[in-house]
């Protein structure tokens, strides 16, 4: 568990670090956008990978008693959440399954709502299937901290039209893990109104407070009967590349009405490696995880520091979860695209746009710690020497 150990990913055809090119139109910036890690996945996976290759057959795969027995156990012994085995619904990811949920569980006239700034691809499952998209906007306090517009909120939800809001728990690019009293709000409100629920809950594992986060379904049996909870071993072990997502749905109805759909897009068989994958990982990474957990902690609170001793005009909050930190760059008074163009050509970093994000996200970036601690000190360096260049040219 040696994460000071660079793994060169370059001509891996990483969309992170050989996609840079197409992403920024320069091949010398330093990635660290798309969130994936630079770490390689746990040595219990790694092994079981191999163990299932040299079989040599990569057939059509079921979903075993023993992989269904890895995510009760992981949920139950992280999240303190029990679950059946039957709830649990294989899907190639969670972008795919928030995809197919609002195809079937909406019409054309009804409206979806998401709370922005958030993960991009929640726009387009809206948006591309011709349903109403409805934001409410999540309110930056004078600390920094975001909140939830309750007020607005239950406006959206009020009309006859809304059928589903779309959850990021814990949240991204923010970086929030919903507390048990801000999550119970909005199953009330959504019991009140008859909302259902989507809860992208692929970052849960990745919290610093152990226990913090609630997966919105364990909260009542209304909020179970109403909700997706849409979850992966994805972004905890670095196997995105695997397509193994796992779509819990306590509710009998609703969980046939999904099953129906997978099969129609014939989505339903699990993939042997994205299997093995996650079952090992499930079962034997979680001192991995609490390893990598303090070395990305590490890293954000070196970056943090390094900021407000060096960089005073941006400013940056440790997040309660993910290995993602958004910064607030408005401080040099950019335009969102002369702020991309800055970092890019200047920095020579590649972070994620916050506009991106939504348009209450412009003068923010998003940027992936999953990474070495030299490469974060790389960040920083040429990001300090940008930024004193600027100082010299505006001044």
């Amino acid at each position: 568990m040696n994460f000071d150990l660079p793994v060169n990913r370059t001509r891996t055809a990483s969309v992170k670090w050989d996609y840079t090119l197409g992403q920024f139109g320069a091949d010398d910036v330093l990635p660290m956008w798309v969130a994936d890690m630079d770490f390689a996945v746990p040595p219990a996976v790694i092994e079981a990978l191999h163990t299932r290759v040299k079989h040599g057959v990569f057939g059509y795969t079921l979903q075993t008693e023993s992989y269904q027995e890895a995510i009760i156990n992981w949920m139950q012994q992280r999240h303190s959440w029990n679950i059946q085995p039957e709830w649990i619904q294989y899907c190639p990811g969670v972008v795919p399954a928030l995809s197919l949920i609002v195809e079937v569980f909406t019409e054309p006239e009804d409206q979806v709502i998401i709370q922005t700034p958030v993960y991009p691809p929640f726009y387009n499952v809206v948006k591309d299937h011709g349903r109403e998209l409805v934001q409410n906007p999540l309110i930056l306090n004078e600390q920094g901290d975001y909140e939830i517009d309750f007020e607005d909120l239950e406006r959206s939800l009020s009309n006859e039209r809304a059928k589903i809001i779309i959850l990021c728990s814990p949240h991204n690019p923010i970086g929030r893990v919903w507390t048990q009293a801000e999550l119970s709000r909005i199953a009330s409100l959504c019991e009140q109104y008859d909302v259902l629920v989507v809860s992208d809950e692929i970052h849960a594992d990745l919290i610093y407070e152990p226990g913090s986060h609630i997966p919105f379904a364990s909260l009542s049996e209304d909020a179970a009967m109403r909700s997706f909870i849409c979850t992966a071993a994805s972004k905890t072990f670095n196997i995105a590349g695997l397509n193994t997502a796992n779509i819990i749905i306590a509710n009998d109805t609703l969980r046939r009405r999904f099953h129906k759909v997978l099969k129609r897009y014939a989505l339903g068989t699990i993939t042997p490696l994205g299997a093995v994958a996650t079952e090992s990982a499930y079962r034997e990474g979680g001192e991995w995880l609490d390893a990598l957990l303090t070395y990305v902690r590490g890293n954000m609170e070196y970056v943090q520091s390094y900021i407000q001793q060096h960089i005073p005009e941006i400013k940056v909050k440790l997040p309660q979860a993910t290995y993602l930190l958004w910064i607030d760059f408005r401080g040099l008074g950019m335009s969102d695209e002369e702020l991309n163009r800055f970092l890019v050509q200047k920095a020579k970093i590649g972070m994620n746009r916050g506009s991106s994000f939504g348009t209450n996200a412009e003068g923010f970036m998003r940027m992936n710690m999953a990474c070495t601690r030299a490469t974060a000190e790389e960040a920083m360096s040429r990001l300090h020497a940008a930024i004193t260049e600027w100082r010299k040219e505006t001044n």
